[in-house]
């Protein structure tokens, strides 16, 4: 029996895209899926940039699936000045905080966010550190100031970096870990959805900057599906030992920037972890003679 029979999901960005790619599949697959959008077509219509969106889509969700739910895809982005922060980032969150009582009371939850490769370019620290803060209206003025100052190209990767930290360090804790929830990103490369024709794809020029700045062995642009796949298989039963993981499907793009830098030296454990290491490993060594 396919892994998503009988499990409801919450996909957002469902219109377009990698949303609906998403959608399309779990459907196929047996899941019931309720579809987070802006248009009329949606199960769940709201403004995810606002607060008062997140809590209506949430209000929706749950009037839906008052049993709870057994995963979200949270693919809803966008590169538009105006609503990145909002969407990309304290949308994602906030939906994530919001519905993770409705996860934890089921027996198999997964949460999935989506990134992007372009998380691995350098990004604005003060609007990282503003979304890292939970402040969103400092974000909203970090903003405002990098489009006055000509950097406002920036912002979508900012969010993007902001995400894969906070993914980083929320995915461990008590609340997600310690209750058997997984929490995962997929960061796609440049792949072919309307929107990427009509904006990073529109010219041979901009085709070129990006070869350079985001280079994709596989291929530029690639398919959405290997995308939407691979987020369907971290909303699976089977990925319930992995949390915490930003996955790049993007082509080849990540191995090619970063090479081997990732794994080029271990883990620097600090003092106290260290400490806790040695005392342990020599209360095991005088057990084991005690009963040698």
């Amino acid at each position: 029996m396919p892994q998503h029979t009988s499990r409801t999901y919450v996909v957002t960005g469902a219109d377009s895209g990698i949303g609906a790619a998403v959608a399309d599949r779990l459907e196929r697959e047996g899941a019931r899926v309720l579809r987070c959008g802006v248009t009329e077509a949606a199960d769940v219509r709201a403004d995810l940039t606002t607060a008062d969106g997140r809590g209506a889509a949430v209000a929706r969700v749950r009037e839906l699936a008052p049993s709870g739910i057994d995963g979200v895809a949270l693919v809803a982005g966008s590169a538009d000045e105006r609503i990145a922060v909002g969407l990309n980032y304290f949308g994602t969150v906030g939906l994530l905080a919001a519905l993770r009582g409705d996860l934890a009371c089921r027996s198999a939850p997964r949460a999935v966010v989506v990134s992007s490769a372009s998380s691995l370019s350098a990004g604005e620290d003060d609007l990282v550190d503003a979304c890292l803060a939970g402040d969103e209206a400092r974000a909203l003025a970090v903003a405002d100031r990098m489009v006055a100052r000509g950097r406002g190209g920036v912002i979508y990767r900012s969010t993007k970096i902001a995400l894969n930290r906070w993914l980083r360090r929320t995915a461990v804790t008590e609340e997600w870990a310690g209750a058997r929830i997984p929490l995962n990103a997929v960061a796609p490369g440049i792949v072919e959805t309307g929107t990427a024709r009509r904006t990073l794809l529109a010219d041979a020029a901009s085709v070129r900057v990006l070869q350079d700045a985001l280079p994709q062995p596989l291929g530029m642009p690639g398919p959405v599906e290997p995308v939407a796949a691979a987020i369907a298989w971290l909303l699976t039963p089977d990925a319930a030992f992995v949390t915490g993981q930003v996955l790049f499907v993007d082509g080849g793009a990540e191995a090619t920037l970063r090479g081997e830098a990732p794994f080029a030296s271990g883990v620097r454990y600090g003092p106290l972890r260290m400490a806790r290491m040695i005392a342990w490993t020599v209360v095991g060594r005088l057990r084991s003679r005690r009963a040698g």
